[in-house]
């Protein structure tokens, strides 16, 4: 028995964001057996930009019941069902954390069929439910409401069953069950019993020596494409070597990135060690010129011990960040390095810049907001507890910066403040500070939300 589901959402993050509706359809393999539907009380407000594009309002969710009030009803709905989803990582990631919060572990065998879609029907332009629904005629009544997306999607999934004369359906189960190893040195169950949490993974050979290092938002996941995805190198060597699989949970991603660093550089292993490369190959420094303006530069990152404002994995990424902070802050595209030129940019032309390019805005007045940048995206002079999710529904990660130094990182019960309130700070494990870690957590929290930020 199969449950294809579909919910909507006030976001795109399972660990801050709220379900607002649910469509559960089951489905013999043959044809839709039952259905169910509600909308949600999420317990929080609605994005704007989110009702727009579902069209489920604060008011319309008013009065519903609330995650609690239907999850007994969801786990006997899909008890002993393979749960099925277009993109079932976001659904089921979604419905997984909010049984968490109740303290309950919600755990299915999963099916997406945008992953059984390219290999039943390859060849098309786009695999997202709209497009390709549109292709092949199969009717939306109620796009990005969770009935509409599910009713297609069961009918999605009754074509490729039908188109399935090659069994994939049953490899593409297995794959995602126990992705699909070649390698019998592995065992399957270890595979299929892997978190599907935030943490670090650690891989090894046949003798238990350590060989790789990873981190995910989602372990079992992760492990699992490494050996059904397309084969590349990496793959290809972890396939032959690889015997047995280790991981250790860290509740936030942000940790999940500092631990994998420190144990990348403390193991050194094989794999690791081959194909490693920074993973932030650009980066934003700052200068002051012979004018006194201050300056922004983007450039290569190095190996020197220098401290850039923020560093970014891609050319594209930096020169989008740039554009953005160039309108925000209403600064000189050329002060900032992204249109030289002997004379005035050319935001000068149209307005948009007040001349600091020609001399026209003194120093003193365009530095004021070029300080602003400096201030909101380098952490270096300040201290600071960065608290996130923990590893289960009663506690809270949290980072230390000291001095604008990386102290380390550890976890707490919220519950017990009043009683400690020091908790935050004592309950620090120590991990050394270098260039990577600075970067790992500029970067975080310049493109992710935490769920504070305290300055101490």
């Amino acid at each position: 028995m199969y449950a294809i589901i579909d919910i909507e959402t006030t976001g795109g993050n399972p660990q801050r964001d709220k379900i607002t509706e649910i469509a559960v359809i089951l489905h013999d393999g043959k044809c839709i057996t039952r259905e169910f539907t509600t909308l949600i009380d999420p317990e929080c407000r609605i994005p704007y930009h989110i009702s727009a594009l579902t069209g489920i309002t604060n008011e319309m969710v008013a009065g519903s019941p609330k995650f609690f009030e239907i999850a007994r009803e969801l786990v006997e709905l899909t008890h002993d069902c393979i749960f099925v989803a277009h993109n079932s990582a976001f659904d089921y990631g979604f419905i997984r954390s909010e049984f968490q919060r109740l303290g309950y572990e919600y755990k299915r065998e999963q099916l997406c069929t945008v992953r059984l879609s390219r290999k039943i029907i390859p060849g098309h332009r786009s695999y997202s439910l709209g497009k390709l629904c549109s292709e092949l005629g199969i009717p939306i009544n109620g796009r990005h409401r969770a009935m509409g997306d599910a009713t297609a999607t069961a009918l999605l999934f009754s074509k490729l069953l039908e188109t399935d004369t090659l069994n994939n359906t049953r490899f593409i189960y297995n794959a995602t069950q126990y992705g699909g190893l070649s390698n019998l040195a592995v065992n399957p169950e270890k595979i299929r019993a892997l978190p599907e949490e935030p943490g670090v993974y650690y891989m090894y050979d046949r003798e238990g020596q350590l060989v790789y290092i990873g981190k995910s938002r989602n372990i079992k996941t992760r492990v699992i494409s490494h050996f059904s995805g397309k084969e590349t190198s990496k793959s290809l060597k972890m396939k032959a070597q690889v015997a047995d699989i280790g991981c250790e949970t860290t509740g936030s991603e942000l940790l999940a990135l500092l631990k994998e660093s420190f144990e990348i550089k403390k193991h050194q292993p094989l794999i690791n060690r081959r194909q490693r490369r920074s993973l932030f190959r650009y980066e934003l420094n700052t200068y002051v010129d012979e004018k006194e303006y201050i300056c922004f530069s983007l450039e290569k990152t190095t190996q020197c011990n220098s401290s850039p404002l923020a560093c970014f994995t891609a050319r594209a990424e930096a020169r989008g960040f740039l554009q953005q902070v160039i309108e925000k802050y209403n600064l000189c595209q050329k002060l900032c390095g992204l249109y030289p030129s002997e004379g005035h940019c050319f935001h000068y032309e149209i307005g948009a810049c007040k001349g600091a390019c020609i001399g026209k805005e003194p120093a003193e007045f365009y530095n004021l907001r070029a300080k602003k940048v400096i201030d909101n995206y380098n952490f270096g002079i300040q201290n600071m507890l960065i608290v996130d999710t923990g590893r289960n529904p009663e506690e809270k990660s949290v980072v230390k910066i000291e001095n604008g130094k990386f102290m380390g990182y550890g976890y707490f019960t919220p519950a017990f403040l009043h009683e400690n309130p020091s908790a935050m700070h004592e309950c620090i494990v120590r991990y050394p500070d270098n260039r990577e870690v600075q970067q790992i957590i500029r970067h975080y929290l310049r493109n992710n939300k935490v769920e504070k930020v305290m300055v101490y």
